[in-house]
């Protein structure tokens, strides 16, 4: 069965829903992320899905694929994986390898991880993160945290949620500041 991995970036005090100018994907391009970048590709590298909710798909299908200098290379990975989006309301994605589930979305993700292939990655999209944690579905979490507090916001587990434990797989710093950590599901 398929990994499906949330990937979040988000702030020390653990919001994900970027209100403040925290987070600049282009930014991320300068010398001092080198060994970022290098993370965030052996990432792509592992995975052949997207998954992605209505208004996440839509931010990124309205941004990246205009991104003609991107030194990040970002819009090359986006513009070839395979992408998922969940709306009940969305017809024509607008946007090259993308398929729209219309079905419950967790039917739709069971059936994805059935599917033989490569790592599914679900970033932003908040809802269906909540969603796939509920039901869950999520194998591993990966989370970027940039050393900055936002003090309000969306966070990756609501009120209210409780997880099993958490395994700790894998983490690290990098020169920016900014620290990775990827757990497992109990």
């Amino acid at each position: 069965m398929r990994t499906l991995a949330i990937t979040e970036n988000t702030t020390v005090d653990g919001a994900v829903e970027m209100l403040d100018d925290w987070f600049d994907p282009q930014g991320q391009a300068g010398e001092d992320n080198s060994d970022l970048m290098e993370e965030l590709h052996r990432q792509d590298s592992r995975a052949d899905a997207l998954l992605l909710g209505r208004q996440t798909f839509e931010d990124f299908r309205s941004y990246w694929p205009l991104q003609t200098d991107d030194a990040t290379g970002v819009t090359k990975y986006l513009n070839e994986v395979q992408k998922y989006v969940v709306s009940s309301t969305l017809t024509d994605p607008g946007w090259e390898k993308t398929t729209v589930l219309t079905g419950d979305p967790l039917e739709e993700v069971r059936a994805l991880k059935e599917q033989p292939g490569a790592d599914i990655v679900v970033t932003g999209s908040i809802t269906l993160c909540h969603a796939l944690i509920g039901a869950g579905l999520v194998d591993e979490y990966r989370l970027f945290t940039y050393p900055v507090v936002q003090g309000r916001g969306r966070r990756l587990f609501p009120d209210g949620a409780a997880a099993a434990r958490l395994r700790l797989v894998e983490c690290r710093g990098f020169r920016s500041g900014i620290t990775y950590a990827r757990y497992a599901a109990a």
